[in-house]
């Protein structure tokens, strides 16, 4: 049994195969709600590979700082630790690559958090990557794609826009607004898309709020799409728009907002063009 014997080395592919599909085992667990030691396990790396506790719990955190980029959901005990080995990402490549079952959206479980607790919460802060791991990790967020995951899970679109529906009208009928209340709209939902926000809903001093809601099972970090519509709308209104980011739905369900002007809050980068042909009008070339 190897105690240590590779203890101040960099970690090497064979190691990482390893410590992450038992990562993956654990998080297989957690999510079933299934009992586990996590304990156990690290004692099991530490003889199997012969490395310290301490690097055993901080390639752990390594794990899981990657998925909160990815959008997948990580083992709460292990908390982000974004100074990478940068061998990590082709790793966890490997493993999804072989287990592409882990991308499925977790099954849909009660919220862990206590009622107590608000939901509101702040905006992830800035983090600063050294440039070539932010690249690196950048193409590992790019070829998962977790913003296009969020935006083709139609089920989950539609499940974050009632939570906030409901959420709104607690809120309101907590601030002895009940009239407001009863005027809270799911606007996607009984006008249909193309509104440039899907719930229509107000402060208790009576001040509009046209939220548009992105639902995501990731961290708060999960990058998600707007539209055009969504931010002209956030340009033409900033007084009333609101973005609300529900993340962690499937666990503990909590929400930040962005208010305008987005740009102040968001890289808004652009992954589509719309194509069309052109018409001379008048003289002048235009497109439509």
């Amino acid at each position: 049994m190897a105690i240590e014997t590779r203890s101040g080395t960099n970690w090497q592919s064979d190691e990482l195969d390893v410590i992450v599909a038992d990562y993956f085992a654990m998080l297989k667990a957690e999510l079933a709600r299934e009992n586990y030691v996590k304990a156990h396990h690290s004692k099991k790396l530490i003889a199997q590979l012969g490395r310290s506790h301490r690097s055993v719990e901080f390639k752990h955190g390594n794990i899981s700082a990657v998925l909160e980029r990815m959008g997948l959901p990580w083992i709460r005990g292990y908390r982000p630790r974004e100074n990478f080995q940068k061998a990590i990402f082709p790793a966890i490549d490997r493993y999804l690559v072989k287990h592409p079952e882990v991308l499925k959206p977790p099954a849909m479980r009660g919220v862990l958090r206590s009622p107590d607790d608000s939901i509101f919460i702040e905006p992830p802060p800035v983090v600063e990557l050294p440039e070539k791991v932010n690249k690196d990790l950048q193409r590992l967020v790019r070829k998962y794609d977790p913003a296009t995951r969020d935006q083709h899970n139609r089920s989950l679109g539609d499940a974050g826009e009632r939570f906030v529906v409901g959420v709104e009208i607690q809120r309101l009928k907590a601030a002895k607004r009940g009239d407001l209340a009863e005027k809270v709209r799911w606007v996607a939902k009984e006008d249909g898309d193309g509104a440039g926000y899907d719930v229509h809903s107000f402060e208790p001093s009576g001040e509009e709020r046209l939220l548009e809601v992105k639902t995501t099972n990731g961290s708060a970090r999960t990058p998600f799409f707007l539209s055009r519509n969504e931010c002209s709308l956030a340009e033409e209104r900033p007084n009333e728009f609101r973005i609300y980011r529900v993340h962690l739905f499937a666990t503990e369900r909590l929400i930040f907002k962005i208010a305008p002007p987005l740009r102040n809050s968001l890289e808004l980068r652009t992954e589509v063009w719309r194509a069309g042909f052109v018409h001379r009008v008048g003289g002048v070339d235009a497109a439509y």
